[in-house]
């Protein structure tokens, strides 16, 4: 028998769905769209926002990896004897926004500012109640074949 899985977070996104999304906001006034969401507008004040489901797909906007666990209240189980680097982006939404990810690649060879993401949903941790966290995360569009 597996482990009980739930979201770091519910209010990130979509969670168990059979085709998770991020949920962002987006104010009605000035269209600004935001991640994570916010109760109001980080462009113009106001607060006459509503929830958003972003988009699934979008393009590596730049990258770095992460090389050394980050400050408590980290969630993850990394311990300084551990921790593995990680990739950690911003991945553009076209006609939305951009998203600070982390990213299922760590490997500089595999990531290149302007390839296309996906998200993806991924184990953060186990938490107290030996339940599986889980997270989102971009990784690389595999490529469709066809090219050589």
């Amino acid at each position: 028998m597996s482990a009980e899985r739930v979201p770091v977070d519910p209010a990130l996104f979509t969670w168990p769905d059979e085709a998770p999304r991020l949920l962002g906001s987006e104010c009605r006034d000035c269209g600004t769209v935001v991640f994570p969401a916010q109760t109001s507008c980080p462009a113009c004040c106001s607060d006459t926002v509503v929830q958003r489901r972003l988009g699934v797909r979008g393009r590596l906007w730049t990258w770095t990896v992460q090389s050394f666990p980050p400050k408590p209240p980290y969630a993850g189980p990394a311990t300084p004897e551990t921790f593995r680097p990680y990739g950690v982006g911003y991945v553009e939404l076209p006609g939305e926004t951009r998203v600070e990810t982390p990213l299922t690649v760590a490997d500089p060879g595999q990531l290149e500012i302007g390839m296309e993401m996906e998200l993806t949903i991924v184990p953060l941790t186990t938490d107290a109640e030996g339940r599986e966290v889980m997270t989102f995360a971009f990784r690389p569009v595999a490529p469709t074949g066809g090219e050589d």
